[in-house]
């Protein structure tokens, strides 16, 4: 069997991104005025060209793709690599001609708010059931700074608070402020999780996380929670294998944004006993192939030939 990943080239990225920020049609509606393109002729493969558009080629979503295409026997389907961005201005382009487009997606997503979409059955469990976001820190965290230790530890929150701050965002709020409109909103909340420590002067830590929409949504948060808490926090945006690597290898202190038991499985494995769980943030996240509601398609099962 021959499977391909392609590369999206750094321009034709570019241009995505900048489309993803722009203003969006009504649902229909095209530029040359002709019928929206949801009624298509012979099979779905077909009609997407036999093409699944996906995210970073690091992403555990993307690795379980690979497994989705080998176990499904999509013999001649191909997975786009590219940005986060990219995968939801080719989303909102089908969408606004009522094309027909398959992406990976995860939930939570600002895109399940802003366009009618919905996950393919995967009958083989490939993409797992509900999973959750836990937070992962280097092992001597606890000992170096406590009180961020605690912070950490103590984080939850919702798929609805998540959601908030992401479509904030999107609708064109800096991540900083949105952050903290959410946190100015959700004080009681905040207060939990910092409940019992005391504040520091200046300690430096470093938290990492990959580019999902949610994970600039996690960490913004946090990253103002710490500061008003008296440290001095440091972003660092990595693609998922470096930042596994990066807090098993104490160069990253700690993440919001392990994906498990299924997205992030691979890394768990590999750095087992190098990091440290701290508890989960989120309960009931989910990943898999997602297509508009206007398809006439259910499983991946019916991909096949």
């Amino acid at each position: 069997m021959t499977k391909k990943i392609l590369g999206v080239g750094t321009a034709a990225l570019l241009a995505l991104g900048l489309a993803a920020c722009g203003g969006s049609d009504d649902k229909g509606n095209n530029e040359s005025g002709s019928e929206p393109a949801n009624k298509t002729e012979g099979s779905v493969g077909e009609s997407v060209k036999y093409k699944i558009t996906g995210i970073d080629p690091g992403a555990g979503i993307m690795q379980a793709t690979e497994q989705a295409i080998e176990e499904y026997e999509l013999n001649n389907w191909d997975v786009t690599t590219g940005s986060g961005a990219a995968m939801t201005a080719a989303l909102k382009k089908a969408y606004d001609k009522e094309e027909p487009i398959i992406v990976t997606g995860w939930t939570p997503h600002w895109k399940f708010a802003k366009f009618d979409l919905k996950y393919l059955e995967d009958p083989k469990g490939v993409y797992g059931g509900e999973e959750q976001i836990r937070t992962i820190a280097r092992t001597g965290l606890k000992e170096d700074l406590p009180e961020a230790y605690q912070i950490l530890s103590n984080f939850k929150w919702t798929e609805e608070d998540m959601g908030d701050v992401m479509v904030a965002i999107q609708d064109g709020e800096k991540e900083e402020q949105a952050a903290q409109n959410w946190i100015d909103e959700n004080s009681d909340k905040v207060a939990e999780w910092t409940e019992g420590v005391d504040k520091v002067d200046g300690d430096k830590i470093n938290l990492a996380y990959v580019a999902w929409d949610s994970e600039i949504a996690s960490h913004n948060v946090m990253k103002l929670v710490l500061e008003d808490m008296g440290y001095n926090v440091t972003l660092t945006q990595v693609e998922a294998g470096p930042l596994w690597t990066a807090v098993s290898d104490g160069s990253a202190d700690a993440s919001l944004a392990a994906w498990l038991p299924v997205t992030h499985k691979t890394y768990a494995d590999k750095f087992e006993g190098k990091f440290e769980e701290l508890g989960v943030n989120m309960e009931g996240v989910k990943i898999g192939l997602v297509v508009p509601t206007y398809m006439d398609i259910d499983s991946i099962e019916d991909l096949k030939e």
